[in-house]
C-alpha cells in the first residue's frame, strides 16, 4: 500500500474515513461481480447497473458497476480518505462519481489528504471516470492515487482539477497520480499549484487556465506500438507513454472546455475508444 512522506493531518477537529471496494468474475465466468463494498462516513459506495454496453470497456455489457457519492461536505482541512481499490482477475469494473468533489479549507485549518490505491489483476479491466476536484480558495490538499497493474490488465482513468470557484483563487494544491505494471512505472504526474507553489502560473506549466486534466489508458492490446503523438489542439495533446499505453493532457479556462478536449482526444484515438 502506498504511503505518503507527507506527516499525518492533526488528529483533532478532522473526519478520518477508509472505504474499500473489489470486483471479481462469476464463478460461472459469465459476468463481473462486487465482492466488497464497504462505505465510510463521506465515501458512500453505491451499486449502478448498467443500462448497456459500457463505454470504453470495448462495449462491454458483463460489467460491475458502482457510483461514489459524498456523504458530507469536503474534505476540509485536516480530514483524512482512503480508498481502496480491488480489480479482480478477469473481472471489468467501472467507477463513477455522483458529484464534483470541492475541496474545502477547515475550521482550525491543516492539511486534508486523500489517498486511493488500486490493484488491476490479470485480464482484468478497471475504468475509473470520476467528476472533477475543486481546489477552492484557502484549501490546503494532498490527494495521491496509486495503481498496481499486472501486466495483461487495462485501464482508464479520467482527472480533472478547477482552479477555485467563481472569481476565486485557488487554494494550495497537491496531487500525484503514479502507474506502475509488474512494478515498473509506467506513469508518474505530480501536480502542484496555490500560494505554496512556486511559477505554477507561468506559461510552461497551468498560465492562465483555470482547469487542467488528463486521460490515461493502458491496454496490453496496444503492445510496444501505442498511438502516436497527436497534439489535437493548441491547449492539449496525446503522447504515447513507454509501454502500452496514452496519456491525454489538456489545459483550458473551465471544466466544460476541459471535458470537452479529453473526449476530443479518446476520439482521436477511434474505435473502440471513441465517445
Amino acid at each position: 500500500m502506498f504511503v505518503s512522506s507527507l506527516p499525518e493531518p492533526a488528529a483533532a477537529n478532522r473526519m478520518v474515513a477508509r472505504a474499500a471496494l473489489a470486483s471479481e468474475r462469476s464463478a460461472d465466468g459469465r459476468t463481473s461481480r462486487i465482492r466488497t463494498l464497504r462505505s465510510d462516513g463521506p465515501l458512500v459506495l453505491r451499486p449502478s447497473n448498467p443500462k448497456g454496453a459500457e463505454p470504453l470497456t470495448h462495449r462491454r455489457h458483463d460489467v460491475a458497476r458502482i457510483s461514489l457519492a459524498a456523504g458530507t461536505a469536503g474534505p476540509l482541512g485536516g480530514d483524512d480518505y482512503a480508498l481502496d481499490i480491488h480489480v479482480g482477475a478477469g473481472s471489468t469494473l467501472v467507477l463513477q462519481e455522483v458529484a464534483a468533489m470541492l475541496v474545502l479549507p477547515g475550521a482550525t485549518g491543516g492539511r486534508s489528504r486523500m489517498s486511493i490505491d488500486i490493484r488491476i489483476e490479470r485480464d482484468a479491466t478497471f475504468v475509473w471516470w470520476p467528476e472533477p476536484i475543486i481546489a477552492a480558495g484557502r484549501c490546503d490538499h494532498c490527494h495521491n492515487v496509486r495503481i498496481a497493474m499486472d501486466p495483461a490488465a487495462r485501464l482508464v482513468l479520467r482527472e480533472e482539477t478547477i482552479l477555485g470557484r467563481h472569481g476565486e483563487a485557488p487554494g494550495a494544491f497537491a496531487s500525484r497520480l503514479r502507474i506502475t505494471r509488474a512494478g515498473a512505472a509506467l506513469y508518474d504526474q505530480r501536480l502542484s499549484f496555490g500560494p505554496a507553489s512556486t511559477g505554477w502560473n507561468g506559461a510552461a506549466v497551468l498560465g492562465n487556465a483555470k482547469a487542467v486534466g488528463s486521460v490515461v489508458a493502458v491496454d496490453p492490446g496496444w503492445g510496444d506500438a501505442p498511438p502516436s503523438a497527436a497534439p489535437f489542439d493548441r491547449d492539449a495533446a496525446l503522447t504515447p507513454l513507454a509501454g502500452p499505453g496514452i496519456a491525454i493532457g489538456a489545459v483550458a479556462a473551465d471544466s466544460l472546455t476541459l471535458r470537452r478536449l479529453l473526449i476530443r482526444g479518446l476520439n482521436e484515438l477511434g474505435s473502440p475508444w471513441a465517445i
